[in-house]
């Protein structure tokens, strides 16, 4: 197991498995995880051109959605004490975190606690932390929120989300497999049902279902294929294409989209699980 820092082909830590795996993070721009090197292959999408340009939001890797998936409504978070501005899927994306190799040497932790910059948006004393960890042909991602005081000892209301890029060669090319026949599309607002909106995928989608079981994204053209596998309360999953990007997201999220339907008292923690795994041909 090695973590060292590479300045090529931009400042990142690059963690190395002893079969290989490999993993690339950034954790000064939101604890971006920005490559998964897994059975050979690059899995993730990753557009480093897009990257550079500080002003422009990250089109790849895994970006961390905390405290809001989505938005809320006109971009306000209402309390007791006031309102405060929350900007869409919150602000741990563009906060730095701190890393750290894990003990067992299988993979990494990136740590993220409040701050001045989060107390103004966010007046709650907490810690996030996301453990990813390399196993044989799978990335195993594990959370753990604490709350730690904070806006007179109020409950913390939060949601928690991912928002990985998976590579595909081609979005005609991408297959999804376990969504359940209905789903709630962010394009308009509504329900409907999820075939006629997977036949849309290489035009760009938006939708959030609750499966029953694992969701696998399969490329057709090269007979890869990754399944998500998440325990409640990530047993949300949001499908979304951005064409012409060769990518499509399979994002755990803990809530539907504006909502804050998790609350942590106090002294509280809670963790979350997921799996990405990559399948036999």
């Amino acid at each position: 197991m090695t973590l060292e820092h590479r300045s090529d082909p931009y400042g990142h830590w690059l963690f190395t498995a002893p079969n290989g795996d490999q993993l690339r993070v950034v954790p000064e721009r939101g604890g971006l995880v920005t490559g998964w090197r897994c059975d050979g292959a690059e899995r993730l999408y990753f557009d480093a051109e897009r990257f550079a340009d500080p002003s422009k939001s990250v089109r790849g890797g895994i970006p961390v959605l905390f405290p809001v998936c989505g938005n809320l409504p006109d971009n306000r978070l209402v309390l007791s004490e006031g309102t405060f501005a929350m900007a869409q899927h919150g602000f741990a994306r563009d906060l730095p975190w701190q890393l750290e190799g894990l003990s067992d040497g299988r993979g990494i932790r990136l740590t993220l606690e409040d701050s001045p910059q989060s107390r103004a948006s966010y007046p709650f004393a907490f810690q996030l932390q996301l453990e990813f960890r390399l196993e044989p042909q799978a990335l195993a991602i594990r959370a753990r929120l604490e709350h730690r005081q904070g806006a007179a000892g109020e409950a913390m209301p939060f949601a928690l989300g991912l928002h990985p890029y998976l590579a595909v060669s081609q979005l005609e090319a991408a297959a999804l497999q376990g969504l359940p026949p209905e789903a709630f599309d962010h394009q308009c607002m509504a329900a409907a049902a999820t075939a006629p909106l997977l036949e849309r995928l290489p035009e760009g989608i938006d939708l959030l279902v609750q499966p029953a079981g694992a969701v696998s994204l399969r490329d057709r053209a090269t007979g890869t294929a990754v399944a998500l596998s998440a325990a409640p309360p990530w047993d949300r999953v949001v499908v979304w294409s951005d064409p012409p990007r060769p990518m499509v997201c399979l994002e755990p999220w803990s809530a539907n989209r504006g909502a804050l339907t998790l609350c942590l008292a106090p002294g509280e923690a809670q963790e979350f699980a997921c799996r990405y795994t990559l399948l036999a041909g």
